[in-house]
């Protein structure tokens, strides 16, 4: 059996790895098509030191998002409630619905906080009340918040 070769990625590849990560290929799948293609390189000891240096810069990057994601979470549960003005027919159903993107609208306008509308989700709000609607901000941290549908 061939010994196996370490390369290291140069881009994401399906399957194998992504950039920066350390891989063990076959010594044919190496040398006929990863170095080639400028897929991978050889994993020497220079380029393992800058793919660390690179680890280490990426996990201080994540470590900062999460902090800031915190003091959102934190910034973002101090408001008591927001609330989203809609029309109302009768027994006090509204006409359509409350939508993510209206109640980042409504955070941005109360607090000055952008918030991606993708990360929030909300209970199905067909009349007015008051609902829990939960924003992910990072992917470990997520936060609360009460909305206040009234009639407009």
């Amino acid at each position: 059996m061939a010994k196996r070769i370490q390369l290291v990625l140069t881009q994401d590849i399906i399957k194998l790895g992504k950039s920066g990560d350390l891989v063990e290929v076959a010594p044919g799948y190496a040398r006929n098509y990863l170095i080639p293609k400028s897929l991978a390189t050889r994993a020497t000891p220079s380029i393992l030191k800058q793919v660390e240096r690179r680890r280490e810069v990426e996990r201080q990057r994540q470590l900062e998002l999460k902090q800031q994601a915190q003091e959102q979470k934190a910034a973002l549960e101090k408001v008591d409630n927001l609330r989203i003005a809609k029309q109302v027919g009768e027994a006090e159903a509204i006409f359509g619905t409350v939508t993510t993107q209206e109640v980042a609208e409504v955070i941005q306008q109360t607090t000055g906080l952008e918030v991606d509308r993708r990360g929030i989700t909300l209970p199905d709000i067909s009349k007015l009340g008051t609902y829990e609607a939960e924003i992910k901000l990072y992917t470990d941290v997520t936060a609360k918040v009460s909305i206040q549908v009234v009639a407009s």
